[in-house]
């Protein structure tokens, strides 16, 4: 598996995804996290996900604001 676009970072409201964004660098992707949160997260119904890819193509959250989906 090539590692280009293993971490993602999305942003979704009602269950649809409005955006994305993908890096091979883990650093890149948790720099990115937090200002999304700034930026988009008066959106109702907002969520924010930092995820990675593993080997399988499975992903998995790493960080998620809220907390706790809507």
């Amino acid at each position: 598996m090539a590692d280009l676009d293993r971490y993602r970072v999305t942003l979704a409201t009602g269950g649809a995804v409005v955006m994305q964004g993908a890096w091979s660098n883990r650093e890149t992707g948790q720099r990115k996290f937090r200002p999304w949160i700034g930026s988009y997260g008066s959106i109702p119904d907002a969520r924010i996900t930092l995820a990675e890819q593993a080997a399988d193509e499975s992903w998995s959250d790493l960080e998620a604001w809220p907390d706790s989906p809507a």
